[in-house]
């Protein structure tokens, strides 16, 4: 898939929480094809400690309104600068990058559960639309510190059915995602997840224990996102390491060490 370098316009800046944003953006061209679980590499204006571009998932690309849009989990520098984004600045953008998610074949009877934690619900969103569109019914599962942290929960609901954790209990049931009782009264064929790491590990476990294909979206560190800095390797059961980046961020659970 064709890479490109794009000057884009901020279209809007929503603050969901005072730890998130969603940044929306367009250009004057029409946006490249970008595929769920794929990322971009955000360059920072306008900040004297930022050196490097910043890796963020692809939320949801709009093709009505030429729009990608970014959910940004405020953690540095670099994060919180973009989140002062205004109206009509603009922001360069390298996309875009990585491998994304498979699809399953049109037609397919299949149950489908997309796992989010944090801002690890972001690529689950598009995820979600663009299953929609072949025709699937897309389960969420979405787990958070509290129900202040669960986001675009609207959103998430015109795709699919939604089910949630958090860890206080505030909302849905309280635990860890992989203890939700939708693991244990539905068999899934096929899941996808994005979060923190040992939560992945947490649901690769379950799915390999229930014979269930599993798909992960690594959010390991990445400085050039081309896998020449080589900061985001991850280690595969062939005792290779590979650049997250370029190999992934999506892998399949039967490629990685995590099970051995």
């Amino acid at each position: 898939m064709k890479k490109c370098m794009l000057d884009m316009k901020v279209t809007d800046n929503c603050r969901l929480h005072h730890n998130y944003c969603l940044l929306k953006l367009t250009a004057d061209l029409p946006l490249p094809d970008m595929n769920p679980g794929q990322f971009v590499q955000v360059r920072v204006p306008n900040s004297a400690t930022t050196f490097l571009r910043r890796p963020i998932s692809v939320n949801f690309v709009d093709k009505q309104t030429n729009e990608l849009w970014l959910l940004i989990q405020l953690v540095g520098d670099g994060t919180r600068k973009l989140a002062e984004a205004k109206t009509g600045d603009l922001i360069n953008i390298v996309l875009p990058l990585g491998n994304g998610f498979s699809m399953p074949n049109p037609g397919e009877s299949k149950k489908l559960l997309l796992i989010g934690g944090g801002v690890g619900t972001a690529p689950m969103l598009y995820l979600g639309a663009r299953l929609k569109e072949m025709g699937y019914e897309p389960t969420f599962l979405l787990g958070a510190r509290s129900k202040n942290d669960l986001l675009q929960l609207d959103l998430f609901e015109q795709y699919g059915q939604v089910y949630v954790t958090t860890e206080d209990g505030s909302m849905g049931e309280k635990g860890y995602v992989t203890n939700h009782s939708i693991l244990k009264s539905v068999h899934f064929d096929q899941i996808y997840t994005c979060g923190p790491k040992p939560m992945m590990m947490a649901v690769a476990k379950y799915a390999a224990g229930e014979s269930i294909a599993c798909e992960v979206s690594l959010e390991n560190t990445m400085a050039c996102g081309i896998g020449a800095c080589l900061c985001c390797v991850e280690k595969t059961k062939d005792e290779h390491h590979v650049c997250v980046c370029t190999e992934g961020p999506v892998f399949n659970i039967e490629k990685l060490s995590w099970l051995n």
